[in-house]
């Protein structure tokens, strides 16, 4: 049994070492139970007084998560350097610095993401609740999560948006305001009088309770088209996609039967045909009949 002393040997330096580091691993678990308690204590005052701020509620807890990571990795490494006296806290600060610029340049997106949802959540204009467009994807912010933001299309559909694309990209943000301008074109009929259907038009969508009093009804001649007269009619209403259709079939309901009323005519297209020669009438109703 000769060539198991070897072993045995190395097993009892392996217990040998373990009983010496014994106290060190008590004094590293109570540091570990003592971050524990001591992240308890401060993530559980820093989320109460974040939520009697302004501050929002996704950024408040993203607050609480990066505070919480701190503690922790202040925790470990203290316990780290416990165990292993020979890793210093600087060597240590070191592998991590080599180690995040690696998992920095694996996870490029990832990390861009979770910036570019901290900028967002910075951002005061973009609330939940609010309609936005950005490169033709519309929606209502229902979350503004660290990787992505989640938008309820009007037809309930949800779409989870990159924050990244969001922060690149021009946003529009159709409910910054509780009203916002709509506007239609109305065209008449060359033989009508512009003043008179001006004023029925601006009349008409003027008497609506679902447009906004406080500003004006503006209605503009537009342009020659080319069998009408257009105007550029503007009104201002609720600026949700549901008041903004809602207004748009009062105001174009309305308008119509004003103009019917008035006998102001919104015409068809008209085309008019030129031929070099004169045309013998009979001769194409013959050949119409054949």
């Amino acid at each position: 049994m000769n060539f198991l002393t070897p072993l045995y040997e190395k097993f009892d330096s392996m217990l040998i070492g373990f009983v010496k580091i014994l106290p060190l691993l008590g004094v590293a678990f109570f540091v570990i139970i003592f971050t524990w308690v001591l992240s308890l204590i401060l993530t559980n005052l820093l989320s109460r007084s974040l939520s009697n701020s302004r501050i929002r509620k996704s950024l408040s807890e993203l607050f609480v998560t990066l505070f919480k990571v701190i503690i922790w990795t202040s925790g470990i490494l203290i316990a780290v350097t416990i165990i292993f006296p020979s890793l210093t806290a600087g060597k240590l600060l070191t592998a991590l610095g080599l180690g995040s610029v690696a998992v920095g340049l694996a996870f490029k997106d990832i990390f861009e993401n979770f910036f570019a949802g901290i900028l967002i959540m910075l951002r005061k204009p973009m609330r939940i609740g609010d309609y936005i467009e950005c490169e033709g994807i519309q929606g209502k912010v229902e979350i503004i999560s660290i990787r992505e933001t989640y938008l309820r299309q009007t037809d309930d559909q949800l779409v989870l948006v990159p924050n990244s694309f969001l922060f690149k990209n021009p946003l529009l943000i159709l409910t910054d305001q509780e009203l916002r301008r709509f506007d239609i074109v109305v065209g008449i009929a060359y033989d009508q009088d512009v003043s008179v259907a001006q004023s029925v038009i601006e009349n008409a969508v003027s008497s609506l309770n679902i447009v906004n009093d406080e500003k004006p009804v503006e209605v503009y001649a537009r342009e020659f088209n080319s069998s009408s007269i257009d105007f550029n009619v503007r009104w201002w209403a609720e600026s949700t996609p549901l008041g903004m259709h809602q207004s748009k079939d009062q105001v174009v309901t309305t308008i119509k039967e004003a103009l019917d009323k008035e006998n102001i005519e919104i015409p068809f297209p008209y085309r008019t045909l030129t031929f070099k020669e004169p045309l013998n009438i009979q001769d194409t109703a013959h050949s119409v009949e054949n």
